[in-house]
């Protein structure tokens, strides 16, 4: 009986471990690929794919994060291009899948890093008139990310975007921007990511600013 009972938790525990393997195989290879992910159309089958793992993996905060990530990625190249009329329906999913990942893992600094940039490119549709209210929410919750984790690099990173591009008569810095892309990368290589899962973009963006020549 003991061997019996022995044997069952043993093919449990490889049950699980088995189950815990591939999950983190298969969002090793999909965050590997949204490492290299550069069109709309990488980051809409991204966002299919961890939606799609976050569907099945429903206790695990990182599939919501990286399908938010993908949308909020798809919305700021499209920006790049100049196209804002679907930043507002990208926002929107993005969002849906914030919630749940702070649901299942509250007081995130990495989920309040995403809340920023879904703000501004709500922001980005309308500045002139969205400033007040979603360029208010996007430096709020910048904050609170800070507040939770000021070692996070991506709140530099974004600092540094927010800073470069903007004009100097509305208070940007290139000169500022050039020292947050710094501090960011001196982050990066500081406080780098626990596992390949984590989040652990923008260090190539960083290095590319630095290394810009003037």
């Amino acid at each position: 009986m003991k061997k019996l009972v022995f044997a069952t938790v043993m093919l449990a525990s490889v049950t699980l471990v088995s189950a815990q393997t591939a999950y983190e195989k298969i969002m090793k290879a999909k965050v590997a690929m949204a490492d290299k992910a550069q069109t709309a159309e990488d980051w809409t089958a991204l966002h299919n794919d961890f939606a799609r793992i976050a569907n099945k993996e429903s206790q695990e905060w990182l599939p919501h994060y990286y399908a938010a990530l993908s949308d909020l990625q798809k919305g700021r190249t499209m920006m790049q291009k100049g196209i804002t009329t679907e930043l507002d329906a990208l926002a929107d999913e993005a969002d849906k899948h914030i919630a749940l990942a702070e649901t299942l893992s509250p007081k995130n600094s990495e989920i309040y890093v995403l809340k920023k940039i879904s703000h501004s490119l709500r922001m980005m549709v309308n500045p002139m008139e969205r400033f007040r209210t979603e360029g208010a929410l996007a430096e709020k919750a910048l904050q609170t990310a800070k507040a939770l984790d000021a070692n996070n690099p991506r709140i530099y990173l974004l600092m540094a975007e927010d800073a470069y591009f903007t004009p100097e008569q509305f208070g940007g810095s290139k000169s500022k921007g050039m020292e947050l892309f710094q501090k960011a990368k001196d982050l990066y290589e500081k406080y780098p990511a626990k596992s390949p899962l984590l989040p652990h973009w923008g260090k190539e963006e960083a290095e590319y600013f630095i290394n810009k020549k003037p």
